[in-house]
């Protein structure tokens, strides 16, 4: 960010239309969290903050130690900011959190969660997947997540793991229990298993104003946590997201990568912002969005967009 954006925290369309905010993922780290809303609302004015739409774009547990404090503050936000709208996207790290928990909703079918272990099935040695006390009809990401994977070292990004595929120990370790202990589904609270049982796996919007190069356009705005797929229509998309349909073992619109990073060609025809975080990338090219320069990582920033203004806000801002 540049200082003449530090200086120039509001621009002209900001103090006529609603301030959207969207947050990238957060991934247990409390303090930077803190850090980037302290940092967010320096940068906005106070009225357009405490009255403006708070997306937040999922994963907001695991990789970082502090997931229960995240959680915690999450939760509080609309007591403390009653004129804000939240919008709490759900991530595939906060799929699995809730699948081990129990809070999921159940098949649409009718269906056991067990059935959609089947194809995934060549994979259980070597990620370790959970097998004690409840696993007999859990989501195979819930047993994902809790497993004990057996390669030490996460060749693709550098990093050791942190219990399971998901380096869901920090999360088990936030709220007082050893890394896969089934002790984890007394310890969270029932107002987070409220949380993580409420999030949306889509949300649209019907209008919001984004600044371009040709000027400010109205827009519609559809926000995933990690995108559309290709090869498949938007609404039979959205009918899958909104309904949450659960009997699916891996919801690539949550949890893809390549197959999920452009605009599908049909939302170009009107203008539509599809705002993502997911990737560990921060990405902006025309209306795709994707908004997770973190990615988890210890040493980088969580990041967030302001619109109309298109300005991004990093926890790693020093702002005068």
């Amino acid at each position: 960010m540049s200082d003449d954006q530090i200086q120039n925290p509001v621009s002209e369309t900001e103090k006529t239309e609603r301030l959207v905010i969207c947050i990238g993922d957060i991934h247990g780290y409390y303090s930077k969290f803190q850090n980037l809303w302290s940092n967010l609302q320096t940068l906005t004015d106070p009225s357009q903050f405490n009255n403006a739409l708070v997306i937040f774009l999922g994963d907001y547990c695991d990789r970082g130690p502090d997931t229960k404090k995240v959680i915690d503050f999450l939760v509080s936000l609309p007591s403390n900011y009653p004129n804000q709208s939240h919008v709490f996207l759900c991530g595939n790290h906060d799929l699995a959190f809730a699948a081990f928990v129990r809070v999921l909703p159940p098949p649409l079918d009718g269906s056991k969660f067990s059935e959609g272990w089947k194809e995934y099935e060549q994979s259980e040695e070597r990620e370790g997947w959970y097998r004690d006390d409840g696993y007999e009809n859990m989501h195979l990401q819930g047993r994902r997540w809790a497993g004990k994977i057996k390669v030490k070292f996460n060749t693709v990004k550098g990093t050791e793991y942190k219990g399971s595929i998901y380096d869901a120990g920090p999360t088990f370790e936030s709220y007082g229990v050893p890394h896969g202990s089934a002790d984890l589904v007394k310890a969270v609270p029932d107002e987070h298993k409220k949380f993580l049982a409420d999030l949306v796996w889509v949300h649209e919007e019907d209008d919001v104003c984004v600044e371009t190069a040709e000027g400010t356009k109205h827009c519609k705005l559809i926000a995933v946590h990690a995108g559309f797929e290709k090869g498949k229509g938007v609404e039979e998309q959205l009918k899958f997201l909104k309904a949450r349909d659960t009997r699916v073992a891996k919801v690539e619109a949550l949890s893809g990568r390549k197959n999920v990073w452009d605009i599908p060609e049909e939302l170009t025809v009107n203008p539509t912002v599809v705002i993502s975080g997911h990737h560990g990338k921060l990405h902006i090219e025309g209306l795709r969005l994707i908004i997770d320069e973190g990615g988890g990582y210890e040493h980088k920033p969580v990041a967030a967009v302001i619109l109309p203004s298109m300005k991004l806000v990093r926890d790693t801002d020093l702002l005068k």
